[in-house]
């Protein structure tokens, strides 16, 4: 929950300034939905904006109707969304959204041909317990239960609650121990789970950014507040390697 009409523009000028025309990886920029209409015009009216995306930061699993309040994948696909954010941890804490919830999030997107991210991952308490591994598969379980068939056109990241707006992060092995487990379970949902992008989503910022997307199996970055910050969202990008 952060920017304003003014830091929005200031911030996508200077991304804009420094991103090269053809990055070598994906870019995405999920904004709060008052700002997509905003943000939706300035990519489209800046040529060096063109790599990017557009991605919300939550969708109602409602198509329509009485849900005030609500934002439907039908319309954020109006305003040009390629990606939206379904399960973050926040959303999880504060909204007590449940595994069954974020599944359906994901077919609502799904449906209106926006890819879910969806977000996984354990507690502090979860880690030191040694229960990892059972949250993590037991979460994106629920999401293979009711998207199996089109699995594979989700997108997964693994974010460690402990590690996100916390200064402290996964080492690479800790985190590419659990993006391995992830792909096994993806792997034996579906024969097209090696096509699902599996970013890492617990901290990862312009320092420790080419260490993590150095391993086998992370395949990208859920960026939270080093996006905020165009000099380091753009170290990030740069980061991906080829």
């Amino acid at each position: 929950m952060n920017g304003s009409l003014a830091a929005n523009e200031a911030l996508l000028r200077d991304i804009a300034a420094g991103l090269l025309a053809q990055p070598a990886c994906a870019v995405a920029v999920c904004v709060p939905a008052p700002y997509l209409a905003q943000v939706h015009a300035l990519i489209a009216a800046t040529p060096a904006l063109s790599a990017i995306d557009l991605g919300a930061q939550d969708v109602s699993r409602q198509a329509s109707g009485a849900f005030t309040g609500e934002v439907s994948a039908s319309m954020l696909k109006e305003f040009g969304c390629r990606y939206v954010i379904v399960g973050h941890s926040e959303r999880r804490q504060y909204h007590a959204e449940t595994d069954a919830l974020v599944a359906d999030k994901a077919k609502a997107a799904l449906a209106a041909g926006i890819t879910p991210i969806v977000c996984v991952g354990e507690t502090l308490a979860e880690r030191e317990a040694g229960q990892t591994e059972q949250v993590v598969k037991r979460q994106l379980a629920a999401v293979i239960h009711t998207n199996g068939h089109c699995i594979s056109e989700i997108a997964l990241a693994y974010e460690p609650v402990w590690a996100i707006g916390t200064g402290k992060t996964a080492t690479p092995e800790e985190a590419q121990a659990v993006h391995a487990v992830l792909r096994r379970q993806l792997k034996a949902a579906s024969d097209q789970a090696a096509r699902v992008k599996i970013l890492y989503g617990g901290s990862m910022n312009a320092a420790n950014a080419a260490s993590l997307l150095a391993q086998a199996d992370i395949d990208g970055g859920l960026i939270g507040g080093a996006s905020l910050k165009a000099s380091d969202f753009l170290k990030i990008i740069a980061a991906a390697p080829v």
